[in-house]
């Protein structure tokens, strides 16, 4: 069974993620602050870490840090702290992910089961419409097996709609993960290189544009 450590010091938080998260089969270890959550994870093993930024005795960066520097175990900052300097430090430092609170429950189960698919699934390449992306290798290849090239960025950017597939990702996320740094509101440079992408794989129906928010990559869930 997936095992998830949530560190939350907010009871009414921390108990709504147990209860979800248990209901969807998923073991949960909760700690309510930093001191705890690092003797947690000095006694057991995790597939994922949900982990507040504002915790007492051990801040949740400091965690973080060290999380980073002893394990490979992929960690969602789940934080009231929001603003986009935050959210950049938080992904600068190792998160996979960073969801603000408040936070609609659903958007935390998807958040888990994306980052989850990501790092579990032993099969790291995704195939649809003939074309097969190994994200391993950072390689993509058309349904001829001939390699279609992609920049570095236009390789991240697919990446991460591939693992969010059938998620709206917002144009701040996707800039934000992919680039590094602060999204300033111009939305072409990412725009182009989502058109680019489009156009190097064919898939214009595929890589949707969600109005007034960002983008989605739709793969419907019965594909063959």
């Amino acid at each position: 069974m997936i095992r998830i450590l949530t560190v939350e010091d907010d009871s009414a938080i921390s108990n709504l993620i147990y209860m979800t998260l248990t209901a969807e089969n998923y073991h949960c270890t909760v700690a309510n602050d930093g001191e705890e959550g690092l003797r947690a994870l000095d006694y057991d093993e995790y597939d994922l870490i949900l982990l507040d930024l504002m915790l007492p005795k051990i801040s949740g960066y400091e965690l973080l840090e060290i999380i980073r520097r002893t394990t490979s175990t992929p960690v969602i900052v789940i934080s009231a702290m929001n603003q986009v300097s935050d959210r950049i430090r938080g992904l600068k430092m190792g998160a996979d992910d960073y969801l603000c609170k408040p936070f609609q429950i659903g958007e935390l189960v998807a958040r888990v089961e994306s980052v989850l698919r990501r790092t579990i699934k032993e099969s790291n390449t995704f195939s649809y419409l003939g074309v097969t992306v190994d994200i391993d290798s950072r390689r993509v290849f058309d349904p001829n097996n001939m390699e279609i090239l992609l920049t570095t960025k236009e390789f991240d950017l697919l990446e991460a709609l591939i693992r969010n597939k059938n998620i709206a990702l917002t144009r701040e996320h996707l800039y934000e993960s992919v680039w590094k740094e602060e999204y300033l509101g111009n939305t072409r440079t990412l725009d182009n290189h989502i058109q680019r992408i489009r156009k190097k794989l064919g898939w214009d129906d595929v890589i949707q544009t969600v109005f007034r928010i960002g983008y989605r990559l739709y793969v419907p869930e019965n594909r063959s």
